[in-house]
Formats: C-alpha cells, sequence, structure tokens
C-alpha cells in the first residue's frame, strides 16, 4: 500500500458510502458498506451511507459528495453500470472502472483475456440454460454458473454421481439469465489472494466448512476457515500472487481486487493452478477475505479503507 502523503485529510473530505442495491448480494453489501462506513467515521471522514436504488444519480447531485466509496456487489454495482453513473456526474469513487468492471464480471470475457495473457483457466463454455438443465453439456464433473455474478452465486457443482444436470437451473431464470457457464470442475484447495495497487497480499488457503466454497460459506460464521499463510508449496505461492497482480493488470483494475484460485493437490495429480476469476468488488465484511490479508501485510480495516479513499478517481 502506498505511504505518500494524503491528498484528501478526512475532516475537509465527504464520502458517500454506496451499498445494497438490488443484486443477489444485497446483504452482503449492506454488511459491507456499513463495516467501511463504521471505519471511515472512525477515521474522521464525513461519511453518508446510501442504500443505492435507481435514482442514486439525483441522490449524488443533491449530495455533492468528494468520494463516492462503491461498497457494492453483483450487478449493477460491480459490472461497470454505477461506474458510469459516477463517471458523468464526474464523482471520483474507489475500485475499479468501467471497462475494467464490465470485463471482470463477464467470467467468459474475462478468462480469454487471461488465458491469452499465459494465465491459466478451465476449459469452458457458455450454453443455453435449457441446454445446460436437459443434458449434460460436457463430460462430469462440472461447474455450472452465472455468466455474470459473483460471491458464488447460483454455482452447481455437478460430480461424477450426478445422474441428471441440475433441473432447478430454469427455476431461476432472474438470476442466470438466457445462457449459464458450465467449465471443468477442478478439485483440490481453494486459493484466495488480494492485489491492492500494485502490489499483490498474502495467499489464504479456504478450507469451507459446508461442502464446497459456496455463498454460506464465504459469509457465515463459521462457515469456513482461513488458512494465511497459506500451507502450500513456495513456488505456487508464487504463482498465486504472480496470476493475481497478472488478472488484474490484464483487466485494466484499480484500486483493490481478489482473484480466486483452484490448486489441485489430490493424490496422483500434477499440481494444476487455475484461476476462475477477478473480483472488483471483494467483500469488506467481519469475514472478508481482503481486511484479513491485508491485516496480515500489517494493515488496519481503517488503514486499508483510508487508503482506498486516497486512491479514489474519476477517468479510472
Amino acid at each position: 500500500m502506498q505511504t505518500a502523503p494524503p491528498k484528501r485529510h478526512p475532516d475537509h473530505t465527504s464520502v458517500a458510502v454506496l451499498m445494497g442495491g438490488w443484486s443477489a448480494e444485497r446483504e452482503v453489501s449492506l454488511s459491507s458498506g456499513e463495516a467501511c462506513s463504521m471505519a471511515l467515521k472512525n477515521i474522521g471522514y464525513n461519511v453518508t451511507p446510501i442504500d443505492a436504488q435507481r435514482n442514486l444519480a439525483s441522490v449524488l447531485l443533491d449530495l455533492q459528495p468528494d468520494v463516492a466509496f462503491n461498497a457494492l456487489h453483483g450487478k449493477w454495482g460491480e459490472d461497470g453500470t454505477v461506474q458510469g453513473v459516477l463517471e458523468t456526474l464526474q464523482i471520483p469513487y474507489t475500485h475499479s472502472g468501467v471497462l475494467a468492471s464490465a470485463l471482470a464480471m463477464h467470467k467468459q470475457s474475462s478468462k480469454e483475456l487471461f488465458a491469452a495473457m499465459g494465465i491459466p483457466v478451465a476449459e469452458g463454455k457458455v450454453v443455453e440454460i435449457e441446454r445446460a438443465a436437459s443434458t449434460h453439456p460436457m463430460p462430469l464433473p462440472y461447474v455450472v454458473k452465472p455468466v455474470a455474478e459473483g460471491s458464488s452465486v447460483g454455482v452447481h457443482i455437478v460430480d461424477n454421481g450426478s445422474n441428471a444436470p441440475p433441473e432447478d437451473l430454469l427455476k431461476q431464470r432472474d438470476l442466470y439469465g438466457p445462457k449459464v457457464m458450465v467449465e471443468r470442475f477442478v478439485p483440490g484447495r481453494e486459493l484466495t489472494c488480494a492485489v491492492v495497487g500494485d502490489v499483490a497480499l498474502g495467499v489464504i488457503d479456504i478450507v469451507p466448512q459446508v461442502g464446497f466454497y459456496d455463498y454460506k460459506a464465504k459469509y457465515a460464521p463459521g462457515g469456513s476457515e482461513h488458512v494465511l499463510p497459506a500451507d502450500i508449496p513456495q513456488d505456487v505461492y508464487r504463482k498465486v500472487q504472480q496470476y493475481s497482480l497478472g488478472a488484474h493488470q490484464a483487466l485494466g483494475c484499480r484500486g483493490v481486487t481478489r482473484a480466486d484460485f483452484r490448486y489441485d493437490d489430490t493424490p496422483g495429480s500434477d499440481g494444476e493452478l487455475i484461476l476462475l476469476e477477478i473480483n472488483t468488488q471483494p467483500g469488506m465484511t467481519g469475514t472478508s477475505l481482503v481486511p484479513e490479508l491485508a491485516q496480515h501485510a500489517g494493515h488496519s480495516f481503517e488503514e486499508l479503507v483510508d487508503w482506498m479513499i486516497q486512491d479514489a478517481s474519476s477517468d479510472r
């Protein structure tokens, strides 16, 4: 994290913390926003929490904040849409800009860029939701996920014992849309690494306590155990950091991101490491990974959010 003198003094800086919204990750966003609001208030910023709705532009025009702290997750808040609103209003904001946010949120587009950069990804494809619900679109085991969602929302693992694909996909069309992504399932460990500015932090080995690292494991207290630093070979540890920074830079991300990986260390495997996705609006709750990684690097939660305010800008 940068140590340059602050360009924004808390006593003279008003911050609008955007949270909530209407995506599938609304509740997590509210938790992130509340935690960040409290930390910013503790530092001394003039903070206004905003449960972002479709009238956000007019709310911000009336408020005229110096900075918008984007604590939104999921569609609209993480896919470049609200970033476009903030660019139009010329309000400096945190995290990535319009293009990087849109690319990161669309899993197929980001995977193609990662592969072009030499970052390993799992083979996959986008198929019509009807096809995914009626036949196995690729050999077992595989994963079905929304093309553009985060926080493991709507992720299904179709394992070797599955006689049929997940038919309940059709009951969740509002979540998935007309198409879904299917990709080869990679067994082994779930690893994650955060990038702050141009620095890759440590690597966490996530051990879910409820099957796999789904939405519940991410956000429920006790849903997962975090091993930091991850007990993995040093060359793998360095590759995770290298790929995290490479993915961040490949998409043109700004501020803070988090990259998620699978590392296959099962008996007889060749130690395959693949990048699952990059999160441009990682969680900032009490159980979130980025604050834990920052703490391990010697930076308090208050120092982290303060850095994000100092880093905020428009034209990102």
